[in-house]
């Protein structure tokens, strides 16, 4: 998985009025938990568009003014209500030897085979919950659709990797292709098929006969 670094400065204070200066000042209030002890910290603002702004998970190295620096994953971010601008951002620590669970996005591939027959493509899940070591943590899973017919549904069990813990119910529905009413079924398309092998292979003079 791609880390992004973020340049921070260590926060001594963290009431209401030193942290609204620091939002006023484009700087974002932060916290990183999971370590030996709580550390508080700011950073710039546009210093997060590429670790929030995108539809890739991402680790992230938090270097703190002074020489210290921490491998983490985002935990919770909170935004204005108004403005949308970024409010606050929880961290937490992670070890290269322990396991951790994040939330990855699906990547859909693939031109589903009902879709071509009329069928409708349908996502149920755009991420998922996955648990493994920060080294393991893939940047998206792949969701081959190509196979999937009309009325069919790819499940969890099939994004599957010995890398990786998917946290979810092996029931889980991935992305299924419903039908339409201009869908054509499959059983159809085989008969029409095998009327066309008929005709092509008819001769002229069988065609004549009486």
């Amino acid at each position: 998985m791609k880390s992004i670094t973020i340049n921070g400065s260590p926060r001594e204070s963290v009431g209401k009025k030193v942290t609204k200066a620091l939002r006023n000042a484009g700087q974002v209030p932060c916290v990183l938990y999971g370590g030996d002890k709580t550390v508080h910290f700011s950073a710039a603002e546009l210093a997060f568009s590429k670790l929030v702004y995108t539809p890739y998970a991402h680790t992230v190295v938090i270097e703190i003014e002074g020489g210290s620096s921490f491998n983490a994953v985002l935990q919770d971010i909170q935004f204005h209500p108004v403005t949308d601008r970024i409010l606050h951002i929880d961290f937490y620590q992670v070890f290269e030897d322990k396991e951790i669970t994040m939330t990855i996005p699906v990547r859909f591939t693939g031109n589903p085979r009902g879709v071509k027959n009329g069928g409708v493509f349908r996502k149920s899940k755009r991420s998922l919950r996955v648990k493994a070591l920060p080294g393991n943590l893939p940047d998206f899973l792949e969701a081959n659709t190509t196979e999937l017919k009309i009325g069919h549904k790819l499940y969890v069990t099939s994004l599957e990797n010995e890398d990786f813990t998917l946290m979810h119910p092996e029931n889980t529905v991935v992305c299924f292709v419903m039908r339409s009413r201009a869908a054509v079924s499959e059983d159809d398309e085989d008969v029409e098929a095998e009327d066309e092998d008929d005709d092509a292979t008819a001769t002229p003079a069988a065609e004549g006969q009486e």
